[in-house]
């Protein structure tokens, strides 16, 4: 049976449901399987390159990711109960700002650079229940662990050094995402991006 996607509102940093540790799936039912289909749908309206589950209010352990550069792995799916293991170092220098600037679709409208580990390993199950088990590298290395920080509550922005944490910081109270209930809607709010002005010429956003 082929579950038909919808669009989900994308919660906004200060909800609850990005804060806390996403809870392992126990069993793949129509449930989680109609999530998956809704969180693709949800991540191209978005012009994203991945969404993890917390990002549309679902406490479980799952991402989805879209994106063209990915070696021999797919180039679309989605992983459920990840393992995400690093096999390149994080350099502890800054973060060049025109090549490494992350944006993420539960912090609207902004990026920041941010250092991360160029090779990586994911292992888990699709949503058929098929084992994943593949190596990624340069900018799909780092979609999958931008959407692995989210499962364990972590946003890129908590891993931005002094520098980019005191402008994300000033950012945060001037916009007040400290509390639960912000939202938007691809496809319906106007995308805070700005993909709608100049697909091309923008950055990914998670």
């Amino acid at each position: 049976m082929a579950f038909e996607g919808k669009v989900l509102p994308i919660v906004i940093h200060g909800d609850p449901v990005l804060h806390n540790r996403a809870a392992e799936v126990e069993e793949i039912n129509d449930d989680v399987r109609q999530l998956v289909a809704d969180m693709h749908v949800t991540q191209e309206a978005a012009r994203g390159v991945g969404l993890a589950a917390p990002q549309v209010g679902a406490g479980l352990r799952i991402f989805t990711w879209g994106f063209e550069h990915t070696g021999d792995a797919p180039q679309q799916g989605e992983v459920l109960n990840p393992v995400l293991t690093l096999l390149g170092k994080v350099s502890q220098e800054d973060p060049d700002p025109e090549t490494e600037t992350e944006g993420c679709l539960s912090v609207p409208g902004l990026g920041y650079p941010l250092k991360r580990a160029d090779h990586v390993r994911l292992q888990g199950f699709d949503v058929e229940g098929n084992e994943i088990d593949f190596e990624a590298h340069g900018w799909f290395a780092r979609i999958l662990q931008h959407e692995f920080d989210h499962l364990n509550a972590t946003l890129y922005v908590n891993r931005l050094n002094p520098r980019w944490a005191k402008r994300w910081k000033k950012e945060l109270r001037k916009q007040g995402w400290t509390t639960a209930g912000n939202t938007w809607i691809p496809g319906e709010d106007t995308d805070p991006f700005g993909h709608d002005e100049d697909d091309e010429s923008k950055t990914a956003e998670y």
